[in-house]
């Protein structure tokens, strides 16, 4: 695939409507609680205690090409911290009919001079990676310096299920989204 990304300042954002929370992930009573996130799957725990913000911040102002060393941008969400997706985010990436975003806080991606967007899951739980526990990197889209979500998810739990999309790369926005499908919220 051939990309091409555009990197100036306010490109890469969105802007996303106020819609309600995905009810299994919290409720609306319990926004200033913290929850930890575990696997759906086997139960492990995958967070820290983590208060949810109302909304995705913009990425920070990174200005990775004069980075005297590569490594990820600085973290979109802050630490101890978790924010709800509302639009789609990750794989797969389809032809759009009018250029934009490939997805939020991303700039654009073209493959054969197509425009693309993602289709992919609504509702995941951005973090900052930092917080993320017991995770392992797998199959991550090729970047220079770490991972894209372009491929899908890329985050597996010790059990084996894939759990999160990693986003790492120098010239992207730092944040890993936990699925929405596959952990869940406990409180604490």
């Amino acid at each position: 695939m051939h990309e091409r990304r555009d990197q100036e300042q306010g490109d890469g954002g969105s802007k996303r409507g106020q819609a309600a929370p995905t009810a299994d992930v919290v409720d609306a009573g319990t926004e200033a609680e913290a929850v930890v996130f575990v696997c759906a799957t086997c139960g492990v725990t995958l967070t820290g205690p983590l208060t949810r913000l109302p909304a995705v911040p913009e990425a920070p102002y990174y200005e990775w090409w004069d980075a005297d060393e590569p490594g990820p941008s600085p973290a979109t969400v802050p630490s101890g911290h978790y924010a709800i997706e509302l639009e789609p985010y990750g794989a797969p990436l389809v032809v759009a009919e009018v250029p934009g975003p490939a997805m939020p806080r991303r700039g654009m991606i073209y493959n054969d001079g197509q425009p693309l967007v993602s289709q992919g899951p609504k509702g995941n739980i951005v973090i900052n990676p930092d917080d993320a526990r017991s995770l392992e990197l797998r199959h991550a889209s090729a970047a220079c310096c770490g991972a894209t979500p372009d491929g899908g998810m890329n985050q597996l739990c010790a059990c084996g299920t894939l759990v999160a999309t990693l986003c790492s790369d120098c010239c992207l926005p730092y944040e890993l989204h936990l699925s929405a499908d596959h952990v869940r919220a406990v409180h604490t």
